[in-house]
């Protein structure tokens, strides 16, 4: 894998904000906490749009799932991505 340097300005209360997180978080340095915000934001927009697209299909199946099969792997869906991201 290959990385590519990529710079931004953000004001300087701001960035003492996000070093002051970072440093409460146990991240080692600012660069870590911000390339672990900016993945988790991508697995967010990801995990919403295939809501989405779950959505849309929702009715479509010829076979039928009841509310509790729903809410069953709604369930087990939430505990796999907690885990994933070490939060369970």
């Amino acid at each position: 894998m290959t990385t590519e340097l990529i710079t931004f300005k953000l004001d300087d209360k701001f960035l003492k904000e996000v070093d002051d997180i970072a440093k409460k978080s146990g991240f080692s340095n600012r660069t870590d906490f911000i390339r672990n915000a900016l993945r988790e934001k991508v697995d967010d927009i990801k995990l919403k749009e295939a809501m989405v697209r779950l959505g849309k299909l929702k009715g479509r199946s010829k076979k039928k799932t009841t509310d509790a099969e729903i809410h069953r792997v709604r369930k087990e869906a939430l505990q796999h991505l907690l885990k994933r991201k070490g939060w369970a």
